[in-house]
């Protein structure tokens, strides 16, 4: 079954090279191609496609209006494309949160190469983009229970919807049994627990994800964040100035040498790999270039390994939406260590592959669904 496409762009020349990629690769048939965002609009309203590509500059409509409208209508996996500009950053960030499920930089001399590792990044791109769980900005999830992990099987929500859950403490030393459809308020609250550090890994919708969590953390957190997501090295910076004004805790690019502190979340600049060491209890960061042979720069296995190694059976490592399992291998040496894990849950990732590696290796002492991802923190961090 090959996936429809819809391509908006005003650039004859993007669109043209674009369609020739995708139609390439023999998984992939673009359906239409839109010259503004209003076109846009009315041309995803007509061929209903598996995925949108979106120019955010254009005339008529912009495509951030463009977006909105359709995540309104009818919501469409879309994958938006961006200069690597602060002010492309800012616009693709507001993108994300408009409902958009990722991005790729708008590069026309790359484009306009025939390059296979370029074929191959945007293909699988679009193929990633459209397995993925599209909602508009004003879309509220139901709420829904934390379930024991791990979850081995993706058959789950074919069982009856009101079934026995078991949900386990931090420590493991109790459990409790409740229908799966029950408010959480009937459950027991387990004893906070104190952590040296916590450290959130996340990729696709993660910037959303982000947002949802630490906009509801007070200012007084008790425990010092760090946060690795997939990020160009021009994005991170936006993104970290973005959250710290959504946000009572503070945020920013992490430095380094920069030390932990509560109430802070400190953010892996991209194209770079963050470390955290430990000086006689405390945290300290670590800024290296980014390896060329690892995929991600930066990587969540490579600042959750530091955190394992530093802080032993006192980090808790959350692992949010994401493609790929970047995070499993960190995880494992976290649980190793004697810290614990939490992740989001496949109805409220976008895409739902990090988290799921997590779970499926049996690391989770924790599934989440991402609105109670914050609360949950604020229950049980001390």
């Amino acid at each position: 079954m090959t996936v429809s496409v819809l391509v908006v762009d005003d650039s004859g020349f993007f669109r043209k090279r674009l369609t020739e990629i995708l139609t390439a690769s023999g998984q992939i048939t673009v359906v239409g191609a839109a010259t503004n965002g209003r076109e846009g609009v009315e041309l995803a309203e007509k061929l209903r496609p598996d995925v949108i590509t979106m120019d955010y500059e254009m005339p008529v409509m912009d495509g951030i209006s463009a977006l909105r409208e359709i995540m309104a209508k009818r919501p469409t996996p879309v994958l938006m494309f961006s200069s690597l500009t602060y002010e492309g950053a800012r616009v693709t960030l507001d993108a994300l949160e408009a409902g958009a499920v990722d991005f790729l930089p708008k590069n026309f001399e790359e484009i306009a190469r025939d390059t296979s590792q370029l074929q191959k990044v945007l293909i699988n791109r679009v193929l990633d983009v459209a397995k993925s769980q599209p909602r508009s900005r004003a879309s509220v999830s139901a709420p829904s229970q934390p379930v024991v992990a791990p979850v081995h099987r993706r058959e789950e929500s074919k069982r009856p919807s009101v079934r026995p859950i078991t949900r386990s403490t931090v420590g493991g030393s109790r459990s409790e049994t409740v229908a799966a459809d029950s408010p959480r308020r009937s459950l027991r609250k387990t004893a906070p627990r104190h952590y040296a550090v916590v450290g959130i890994g996340t990729s696709t919708g993660g910037p959303v994800a982000l947002q949802k969590v630490l906009s509801v953390l007070p200012a007084s957190f008790p425990a010092p964040i760090v946060l690795v997501q997939h990020m160009p090295a021009s994005f991170t910076p936006a993104f970290a100035e973005r959250l710290n004004k959504l946000c009572k805790v503070e945020v920013r690019q992490a430095e380094d040498g920069d030390l932990l502190k509560p109430g802070l979340a400190l953010l892996a600049p991209g194209g770079k790999q963050m470390m955290i060491e430990n000086r006689g209890g405390q945290g300290r960061v670590r800024i290296l270039p980014g390896d060329e042979r690892l995929n991600y720069k930066p990587c969540v296995d490579v600042t959750f390994g530091s955190l394992a190694r530093s802080f032993p059976g006192k980090t808790l490592g959350v692992i949010l939406t994401g493609m790929g399992a970047d995070g499993k291998e960190g995880c494992r040496m976290m649980k190793q260590s004697g810290s614990v894990v939490w992740s989001q849950d496949e109805k409220t990732s976008v895409i739902y592959g990090m988290p799921m590696a997590v779970a499926k290796a049996g690391l989770s002492d924790e599934v989440l669904p991402l609105e109670d991802v914050g609360p949950r923190l604020i229950e049980g961090v001390s």
